[in-house]
C-alpha cells in the first residue's frame, strides 16, 4: 500500500468479508518497518480497521495481530489472551488473561535483567514453532485507540505477546530471534514438546536456554 493512497486502499480492504486473510512469511510487507500512525486514516477508518483486526485475530485464533499481517504498513497492533491453559502452564509461563488492547506506535524496553525462553508461534508462519528467549518484563509505551498515552509494565506471557507484535511493526519475525535448532512442526509440538517449559526440547535438540530458567 502506498502512503498517498492508503485511505482508499484501507476502504477496499475493509469492504472484503471478515475475517481478513493473514499475510504469510515471504511477503515484503512483513519485512519493512511500518510507518508511524499519525492520523492517516481518521477516526472512522481507524476504528473499522481495529475491529477488522480484532475479528481476524480471534478467528485465526491468535493472541495478537499486527497491521502488516493484513497487509497494512502502519504501526498498529491488537492483543488479547483469554489464557485458557492448564494451571501448571499458567503458573510456569505467567500466562494470565490479557483484555483486548489496541497498541498504536508501540515501543518496549526490558524492565529487568531476567530472560525466559518458551516455544512461540506466529499466524504468519503457520504450522511451526520455535523457542525464543525474551525479557520476562518489559515497559511498553504506546497510545491507545482514543489517543491516550500508554506507559505500562507487562510481565510473563503478556510481555511476550506485546514484544512479538511490536517486533512485527519493525519488520522482525519471531524466527529472527529464535533458537533455530528448536524449530518444530505441529506434529512434533503435539507429540514431543508439549510441556510447560522447553527444557526437555533443549536437551534433546541441543540448544541453550537462559541461565537460571527452571524445568517444569
Amino acid at each position: 500500500m502506498s502512503p498517498e493512497d492508503l485511505p482508499e486502499q484501507i476502504d477496499a480492504l475493509l469492504a472484503a468479508p471478515l475475517p481478513l486473510p493473514i499475510v504469510a512469511a515471504g511477503d515484503p510487507v512483513l519485512r519493512r518497518p511500518a510507518e508511524p500512525y499519525q492520523g492517516q486514516l481518521g477516526p472512522r477508518r481507524l476504528e473499522a480497521l481495529v475491529e477488522a483486526m480484532r475479528v481476524t485475530m480471534r478467528a485465526a485464533p491468535g493472541v495478537g495481530l499486527a497491521a502488516p499481517q493484513i497487509g497494512v504498513p502502519l504501526q498498529i497492533a491488537v492483543v488479547e489472551d483469554e489464557a485458557d491453559v492448564p494451571k501448571e502452564v499458567r503458573e510456569v509461563r505467567g500466562r494470565y488473561p490479557l483484555p483486548f488492547r489496541v497498541l498504536i506506535n508501540p515501543a518496549y524496553a526490558a524492565a529487568g535483567p531476567r530472560r525466559v525462553a518458551f516455544f512461540e508461534g506466529c499466524l504468519s508462519v503457520p504450522g511451526w514453532q520455535a523457542v525464543v528467549a525474551r525479557p520476562e518484563r518489559v515497559r511498553l509505551r504506546a497510545t491507545d485507540l482514543a489517543g491516550r498515552p500508554v506507559d505500562e509494565v507487562f510481565s510473563g506471557w503478556a510481555a511476550r505477546i506485546v514484544q512479538h507484535e511490536t517486533d512485527h511493526l519493525a519488520g522482525t519475525l519471531y524466527l529472527d530471534l529464535a533458537e533455530l535448532r528448536s524449530l518444530s512442526g505441529a506434529r512434533a509440538m503435539a507429540e514431543r514438546w508439549n510441556r510447560p517449559t522447553p527444557r526437555h526440547a533443549a536437551r534433546e535438540l541441543g540448544f541453550p536456554l537462559p541461565a537460571g530458567q527452571e524445568d517444569a
